[in-house]
């Protein structure tokens, strides 16, 4: 079994160096789950919904990969329409897999822009690329600084690894 170390630096090549550190994929080098590509703006919630910021003050939003795993198959996305107003912390929807149900909760306060269409006919997308394909909604973000409530990628894992013990 690799050491840290090893899986460490094996990722950071292995992802081109796109990130500012290198950082062990919570799947092993699986691309759809890696946060290379998007790490130094991604950040979570305690109810394990992530934001990305993009440019023009929209934020993408979905669930993490320990969320989408402790679901299972997800067979439906119930999401909110455009135009919503949200609050932080308000529900905006849900995703009920083979499972069980789970509410989806607003990771910053803004108005729904988009929702991913593609979830009404594959909701497994939620599953198979929870940071890429499987995007949830998007938003603008019309309060930034509720930003710095949010957990960063390295505190989002330490969070994980205290619920698991």
């Amino acid at each position: 079994k690799a050491t840290r170390q090893q899986r460490e630096v094996t990722h950071y090549a292995l992802c081109s160096g796109r990130a500012a550190v290198p950082s062990v994929c919570c799947v092993p080098h699986a691309a759809e789950y890696c946060f290379c590509s998007s790490r130094l703006t991604l950040k979570f919630t305690d109810k394990h919904e992530w934001i990305r910021v993009e440019g023009g003050g929209i934020g993408t939003v979905g669930i993490s990969h320990f969320a989408q795993e402790a679901l299972g198959d997800v067979v439906y996305c119930g999401l909110p329409e455009v135009g919503t107003q949200l609050a932080q912390q308000d529900e905006f929807g849900a995703l009920e897999s083979v499972k069980a149900a789970s509410e989806l909760y607003s990771p910053l306060t803004g108005e729904v822009v988009e929702v991913n269409e593609r979830l009404a006919d594959e909701p497994g997308l939620v599953n198979k690329s929870c940071y890429k394909d499987g995007w949830l909604m998007k938003m603008t973000i019309a309060k930034p600084a509720e930003l710095d409530s949010l957990m960063d990628e390295a505190a989002y894992e330490r969070y994980i690894r205290s619920i698991e013990d």
